[in-house]
C-alpha cells in the first residue's frame, strides 16, 4: 500500500476510527481470556465493545495462533480492514532471554546489544510481535532507580552506542526483512534523572544538563531510524512529558526530523491530570495531542474527548489526521496491509525459540556481560577441587531481572553449573531470596551446623544479590547494601578460612564496600539470562577470561549518590589535601568504590609509550598495550577528553572513545584514536552545539580513574 493510498484511506475514515486508531488497550478487552466478564472494565474507561472493534494495537499478548486469531476476529468487525498493531514489551528477550541492557553495556561491545535485540527480535516476531517497547536509553546516575537496569548507564556516548545497536539490531537493514521488529526509544526524556532514586517522581534538570547528557542517546536512536518514541512519566519545565510540546514537536519533529509513531507510557495520558496539568481527561486529550502524542496507552480520553474537542473548535482535525497518519504509515512499512499477520508463524516459533544457535550467543554474551571486581590470585578455579556454595542464589533457576515477560528459567542453576564443570559440590543455606514487594526483605538465619557442611572444600562461593523483582519498574529502593543475613553469612563463611568468592545478582550497582575486605574474589553477574549459570561456570573455571567494564560506578556509600565520573570540577576541589572548607566529605572520600569503565581479567597490562601527535593533518592520540601474562586478554582501552575551559564549565572528563583489543600471552598492541573537532563539540549557553579552540586534556586508560595524559592545544 503506497503513502497515496493511506491518503485515500484517511478520506474516507470517521473521526470515531481515526481516535480509535490513536488509542491502545490490553487484550484483555477483546475478550480473550475465556469467562473473563469485561463489562466492568469498559464501564470505568467509559467506553464499549463498538470503541474498542476500533482500537489501532494492543500490547502483551504472545503466540502466534493466538495473534492470527485476535486478527482475524478484529479485522471482521473493522469496516475498513485496517490491521491491528501488536506491540510488547521484549526488553532484552523473549524466549531466549538476554543480559539485562546494563549488564548489556558492560560487554563495551556494541555488537553484543546488536545481536541479542536482533534474536530477540526474530523470536518475538515469529509469534506475531510488530513491535518492542525498548530500548530504554535513558542516562542514570542514581541505583536507587530500579530502572537502571534498562539503562545502558552513566555515560552519554556509550548509551547513544548502545542504542543505535539495539535499534539496529530490532530493525535490520529493513523492516521488510524476516525476523524484524519496529523498535521503540523511551522514555522521552530525561526519566532516568528521577528525584530521589524514586520511580514515577519528578526530574529537575536544567536546559544545559538535558541537551548536553541526557538527550543525546534518544538522539542516536533517531538517526538509526527508530520507528516509535514514547513518553516518560516524569515532568520537564513544569511539564509533563505527555504534554510537553517543546520536546515533541519543537525538538523531535522539528530540530530532529523524526518521523515515526509517538506514544505514551502506560496510563501517561491520563497522569497529566493526576499531575495537576489539566482539569480533567478533555484538557488531557486536547494538551496531548497539541503536543504531538499519536497513541494514548492504556487510557481513553482521545476516544472520549477527541471528537467533541473538534467539533468545539477547540482541537484541529490537521492534527488527528497527522496522528493517524503517522499510525498508518508505520502500519505499512512492516506490511501489515498486505500480511495482517507479518511472520507469526508457529512452526517457525518452534525452530527458533530457544534453538542451540540463540543460547549459543546468549552464553557468549553473558560471559562478556560480566564484571570481574576483585580477585586475589584466588580465580580462575583449577579443576577437581572441591567446592562449597552457599547463598541464596547458587540453587535459583531464574535469574533473568525485572523485565521479562517470555519465558523466565535459566537453562541450569549455578550449582549445576559448576558439577558440570567437574567439581565436587557442597551446598548449604541456599534458600531463595524472596521480593521485597511479597514483604520479604532477608534471607532466613540459619543453623550453626549447615556452615559447618562447607568446613573441608577447598574454595567457598557465595551466591548473594537482590531479587530479580526487585529490580526494573517501581522498584526503587534507599538502602542497596545487601541484606543483613546475607552479610552475616559472608563474615561466618569467612570464618572457614577458605578462600571466598562472592558472586553478585543485581539490577543495579549495589554498596558492598562491608563485604569487599572479606571477600578474596568478587564478580559482578548483574542477570544474565538464559545462560546466566553456564556464563558464569565458564568464568570462574577460567574458560573464558573476564572482559567487562562497569557501564555504572559503585557508590562506596548511597550517601555518595550520584556518584559518576564525568562530572563537573568544583570551586574547591579535593587534592588530598586535609583542608577543611573543600568540596568533600568528612566520613568518606569523593571517589567511588569501582568507577566507570572499570573491570578485572585473570592478567596484567601495562599501557606505554601513551602520545598524541599530528600525522597526515590529523590527531592521533596513541598507546601501546602489553599483556604482562600468559593468557589470553581481551582489552577495553578508553579514550577520554576535558575541555580545560570553555564558556560553560565542562566536566573533568568525558568519554570519547573505547577500543577492544584481543592480547595473547605476552602479546602487545598498538592502540589509536583519532581526535576530531566534532567529538570536542559541546552546547555553550545558548544551546547552539559549538567547538572552542583552547587546551584539551587527551587521557588514554584502562578506566575513568586509571588514565595516562596529555594537553594539547587544539584550534
Amino acid at each position: 500500500m503506497s503513502s497515496e493510498r493511506i491518503e485515500a484511506l484517511i478520506t474516507k475514515m470517521t473521526i470515531e476510527e481515526k481516535l480509535g486508531q490513536m488509542t491502545q488497550l490490553s487484550p484483555f478487552f477483546w475478550g480473550v481470556e475465556d469467562g473473563v466478564d469485561i463489562t466492568g472494565p469498559l464501564e470505568a474507561l467509559s467506553i464499549d465493545n463498538s470503541v474498542v472493534s476500533r482500537l489501532g494495537s494492543t500490547l502483551n499478548y504472545f503466540g502466534a495462533d493466538k495473534l492470527k486469531k485476535l486478527q482475524d476476529d478484529y479485522l471482521e468487525k473493522s469496516r475498513l480492514k485496517i490491521p491491528m498493531l501488536f506491540m510488547a514489551d521484549v526488553i532484552y528477550g523473549y524466549k531466549t532471554v538476554f543480559p539485562i541492557p546494563l549488564a548489556l553495556s558492560c560487554s563495551f561491545n556494541p555488537q553484543n546489544y546488536h545481536d541479542a535485540t536482533q534474536i530477540v527480535a526474530k523470536e518475538s516476531a515469529a509469534s506475531g510481535i510488530h513491535l518492542t517497547f525498548a530500548p530504554m536509553s535513558d542516562l542514570v546516575r542514581d541505583p536507587r532507580w530500579g530502572r537502571v537496569m534498562e539503562s545502558p548507564g552513566e555515560d552519554p556516548y556509550l548509551n547513544a552506542m548502545m542504542t543505535e545497536a539495539a535499534v539496529r539490531g530490532f530493525q535490520g537493514d529493513s523492516l521488510n526483512d524476516k525476523g524484524t521488529i519496529a523498535a521503540c526509544v523511551k522514555h522521552f526524556a530525561g526519566y532516568g534523572a528521577s528525584q530521589g532514586g524514586r520511580d514515577y517522581n519528578w526530574v529537575e534538570l536544567s536546559k544545559h544538563s538535558l541537551w548536553q547528557y541526557y538527550l543525546p542517546s534518544y538522539k542516536a536512536a533517531v538517526d538509526a531510524g527508530v520507528k516509535m518514541v514514547m513518553t516518560a512519566f516524569n515532568v520537564i519545565d513544569g511539564i509533563p512529558t505527555s504534554a510537553n510540546k517543546s520536546l515533541f514537536r519543537d525538538i523531535l519533529r522539528d530540530k530532529w526530523g523524526f518521523k515515526g509513531v509517538t506514544i505514551s507510557d502506560y496510563g501517561a495520558i491520563d497522569e497529566t491530570v493526576i499531575n495537576g496539568l489539566v482539569k480533567d481527561g478533555y484538557g488531557a486529550a486536547k494538551a496531548c495531542i497539541e503536543a504531538g502524542i499519536d497513541i494514548e496507552m492504556m487510557s481513553t480520553h482521545y476516544v472520549q474527548y477527541g471528537k467533541k474537542l473538534v467539533e468545539e473548535g477547540r482541537l484541529s482535525i490537521d492534527l488527528i489526521n497527522q496522528a493517524t497518519r503517522n499510525i498508518l504509515m508505520l502500519k505499512e512499512e512492516l506490511g501489515l496491509f498486505d500480511n495482517p499477520y507479518r511472520y507469526a508463524d508457529a512452526k517457525e516459533e518452534q525452530k527458533l525459540h530457544k534453538c542451540k544457535e540463540h543460547l549459543k550467543r546468549a552464553r557468549e554474551i553473558a560471559r562478556e556481560s560480566i564484571v570481574l571486581l576483585k580477585n586475589n590470585q584466588i580465580l580462575p578455579l583449577e579443576e577437581n577441587g572441591s567446592i562449597g556454595m552457599a547463598g541464596p542464589f547458587v540453587a535459583v533457576d531464574s535469574t533473568m531481572g525485572g523485565w521479562v515477560l517470555g519465558d523466565d528459567k535459566n537453562s541450569f542453576t549455578l550449582e549445576e553449573a559448576i558439577r558440570e564443570k567437574g567439581f565436587d559440590v557442597i551446598t548449604s543455606v541456599t534458600k531463595g531470596l524472596g521480593a521485597m514487594q511479597d514483604g520479604c526483605f532477608d534471607i532466613e538465619d540459619w543453623v550453626e551446623e549447615e556452615i559447618k557442611k562447607l568446613e573441608h572444600c577447598d574454595v567457598i562461593i557465595v551466591g548473594v544479590g537482590e531479587n530479580a523483582q526487585d529490580t526494573g519498574e517501581g522498584a526503587s529502593k534507599t538502602n542497596i547494601r545487601l541484606s543483613y543475613n546475607q552479610e552475616k553469612l559472608i563474615y561466618r563463611l569467612k570464618q572457614l578460612n577458605k578462600p571466598l568468592i562472592a558472586i553478585i545478582f543485581s539490577g543495579r550497582p549495589l554498596e558492598i564496600k562491608p563485604i569487599v575486605p572479606v571477600c578474596d574474589a568478587i564478580i559482578e553477574a548483574w542477570f544474565l539470562g538464559t545462560e546466566s549459570s553456564g556464563a558464569l561456570a565458564d568464568v570462574i573455571t577460567g574458560v573464558y577470561n573476564p572482559s567487562g567494564r562497569l557501564a555504572m560506578s559503585f557508590p562506596q556509600t548511597v550517601g555518595q549518590i550520584p556518584v559518576h565520573y564525568n562530572c563537573y570540577n568544583t570551586g574547591r576541589p579535593y587534592s588530598g589535601k586535609d583542608e577543611r572548607y573543600i568540596s568533600r566529605y568528612l566520613d568518606c572520600s569523593n571517589e567511588p568504590l569501582y568507577p566507570f569503565g572499570y573491570g578485572l581479567s585473570y592478567g596484567e597490562t601495562e599501557y606505554t609509550e601513551f602520545k598524541v601527535e599530528t600525522v597526515k593533518n590529523k590527531m592521533i592520540a596513541s598507546v601501546i598495550v602489553i599483556n604482562k601474562s600468559n593468557v589470553e586478554i581481551k582489552e577495553t582501552v578508553q579514550l577520554y577528553i576535558r575541555d580545560v575551559y570553555a564558556t560553560v564549565v565542562r566536566p573533568i572528563k568525558e568519554l570519547k572513545g573505547f577500543r577492544q583489543i584481543v592480547l595473547k600471552g605476552y602479546e602487545k598492541q598498538r592502540v589509536e584514536f583519532e581526535i576530531t573537532k566534532e567529538m570536542l563539540k559541546f552546547y555553550r549557553y545558548d544551546y547552539e552545539y559549538v567547538f572552542e579552540e583552547g587546551e584539551f586534556d587527551i587521557m588514554i586508560g584502562k578506566n575513568s580513574a586509571d588514565t595516562q595524559m596529555v594537553r594539547k592545544y587544539i584550534s
